[in-house]
């Protein structure tokens, strides 16, 4: 909790990063409010003796047009509830909340975590109460209290966006929307479809649960640090799923067995999980798939009526 000091600021609690205590920040409560900027963006970390983690794959928005693009492509509105995932030093967080009925702040460094809070009641005192702060991983997430996100906006680290993305999209059946910053290399392939080149595992996967394009491109020198690469926005729209007698685990196996070979055929890369290639060519016939195919030509309604051919009973002729 935060207390006031003695010319008015506000004095954050301590917690622990390192082997010793860390005063989190002491900010002024007459500071001007709004989004974060590349100087505000240092000072706060230098308060919170940050150091920017690869671990955590924290690359801090420093630009507030690039906040302000986010948040209206993301089309939030007052209605919405919305989800972040590793809201860092709050640049997105100061951009969402002004127009948000909700936002959800899941952030993975205990620091950060504590931080926010109060630097959005410093920053935007009279949108503060919508901020709901939780120190979690979102890998790990299974559920959250009422009232349920309907949309993910997030500038995501790199070397986790595609399992967070999926693995949210599963386990929060209320998200209508995504909004999502990643490399620009992930975002491609995010939104690629059948038959093109980087179409694979994410595009099938993620085109399982919506409709999915790209927003547009970002360039590294938005970011402190910056990155070695530009990243991509990726929109998503949540659609229900293809229609099958099989569960999502089974059709993306069927995924990954496709393109974990992708140069072969769909006769040989699926012969291993179907027990042998002559009953990968049975199961893709029985699904209408020309078995000579390659995994990077299906749609993943293709993928689902393999998976429902392969587990339904086998009939005698």
């Amino acid at each position: 909790m935060g207390t006031a000091g003695p010319s008015g600021e506000l004095v954050v609690a301590t917690t622990q990063r390192g082997e010793g205590p860390v005063r989190l920040a002491v900010m002024s409560s007459g500071s001007s409010t709004g989004l974060l900027g590349p100087a505000d963006v240092r000072a706060l970390a230098a308060r919170l003796d940050l150091r920017p983690t690869k671990q955590w794959g924290q690359n801090f928005v420093v630009d507030a047009n690039t906040v302000r693009r986010i948040v209206r492509l993301a089309a939030v509105s007052s209605d919405d509830h919305v989800l972040e995932v590793g809201p860092g030093l709050g640049s997105l967080t100061l951009g969402l909340l002004p127009v948000a009925a909700t936002v959800t702040a899941l952030e993975i460094d205990p620091v950060l975590a504590g931080a926010l809070p109060h630097t959005v009641a410093d920053r935007a005192a009279d949108v503060s109460q919508r901020l709901r702060v939780q120190h979690a991983d979102a890998l790990r997430l299974s559920a959250l209290p009422d009232p349920q996100p309907t949309v993910l906006v997030a500038n995501l680290p790199y070397n986790v966006a595609v399992p967070v993305v999926l693995h949210l999209l599963a386990r929060l059946p209320s998200l209508c929307s995504v909004l999502v910053m990643v490399q620009w290399e992930v975002a491609e392939r995010l939104a690629a479809g059948p038959g093109s080149r980087t179409y694979g595992v994410p595009s099938a996967k993620a085109a399982w649960h919506a409709e999915v394009s790209l927003a547009g491109r970002v360039g590294r020198s938005v970011f402190w640090p910056a990155p070695h690469v530009d990243s991509g926005l990726v929109r998503m729209v949540r659609r229900a799923a293809p229609a099958t007698r099989t569960t999502r685990e089974q059709v993306f196996d069927v995924v990954d067995a496709a393109f974990a070979q992708r140069r072969k055929t769909l006769r040989a890369a699926l012969a291993g999980w179907a027990g042998s290639a002559s009953e990968a060519e049975r199961v893709l016939r029985a699904a209408g798939v020309e078995p000579s195919r390659r995994g990077e030509q299906l749609h993943v309604r293709e993928f689902a009526a393999i998976a429902q051919e392969r587990s339904s009973p086998q009939r005698d002729d």
